[in-house]
């Protein structure tokens, strides 16, 4: 145990989060192989196994559940005083780390990103699934305990077909209708399920989970799949506009889809914002 250095145990917590020595192997800016032979060091020095590995996953053993959940938050903890020091600089700097899926990316962060890097030359900024110091949701789906900090306009959310689709089903006229259609799905990156498509009228709000072949991660495949006639969609109505006036696309349920809250950027409240991380939020605030 002497001879364990703090390196071996940031590689166990990576491969133990990631779940993957490829993808951690990235993270750390290593081989996988050197990866593998850091972990089998440091456990034949423990004379423990932490990791359970098989051609498909890698999951931690009781003993690296145990030092996953020892270790991680100190050494989160560590990282976020290091990057705290930044405060101690004339210029601001540091990497801040942000979950986003690929439209609120688009719509919201990159415009805002593409005037405020430039000005700002050693702050980072990383688009990541896990590990993050903020993340990017509507208003209604940011928790109660997080700080939310309006970036973007009203919203409202369109359900959209191709002519070849609806040319073999029914057009829904109600939500509960869905369940009989043929639906791309959408999985958010800190959801993990599907997700639910929201619906609201005259005050009564609908859940609907829908079925079908397609499951994607972000929006841009699910327009795709909506044009190619794979089924319903349901998506920001600035992503279908033109396909809707050049009529590649037909939209169903507009009366179930009022405007909502844009997007949020959100936070922990207990974080104490570095003047990095202050900066963006200033930078990123909607002031429509």
């Amino acid at each position: 145990m002497a001879h364990t250095n703090l390196n071996d145990i940031v590689a166990f917590l990576a491969v133990a989060r990631e779940r993957s020595f490829t993808r951690a192997a990235a993270q750390l800016g290593v081989s996988p192989s050197a990866l593998s032979q850091t972990l089998r060091g440091l456990e034949a020095r423990l004379g423990l196994r932490l990791l359970t590995r098989t051609t498909r996953s890698v999951a931690p053993t009781e003993a690296g559940e145990r030092l996953l959940r020892a270790a991680g938050p100190r050494l989160d903890e560590i990282d976020a005083e290091l990057t705290a020091l930044s405060e101690l600089r004339d210029t601001p700097s540091g990497t801040i780390r942000i979950t986003a899926h690929d439209h609120a990316v688009r719509a919201v962060l990159w415009p805002a990103l593409a005037r405020f890097l430039p000005d700002y030359p050693d702050i980072k900024v990383e688009i990541v699934a896990e590990r993050y110091d903020a993340g990017i949701r509507t208003g209604e789906m940011v928790a109660k305990d997080m700080v939310a900090v309006r970036i973007g306009p009203d919203m409202r959310s369109a359900v959209v077909g191709a002519p070849s689709y609806f040319a073999r089903r029914p057009r829904p006229k109600t939500p509960p209708d869905l369940t009989s259609h043929t639906c791309i799905n959408l999985r958010l990156p800190t959801h993990g399920g599907l997700y639910a498509w929201e619906f609201e009228k005259a005050g009564r709000e609908l859940r609907v989970r829908v079925e079908g072949q397609l499951v994607f991660n972000g929006t841009a495949p699910m327009l795709d799949a909506a044009l190619a006639g794979f089924g319903l969609a349901y998506l920001p109505e600035e992503n279908v506009q033109a396909h809707l006036a050049d009529g590649r696309l037909v939209r169903v349920l507009a009366d179930w889809c009022p405007p909502y809250a844009g997007y949020h950027l959100y936070y922990p409240s207990r974080r104490q914002p570095t003047p990095a991380f202050a900066l963006l939020v200033n930078a990123l605030r909607y002031r429509g």
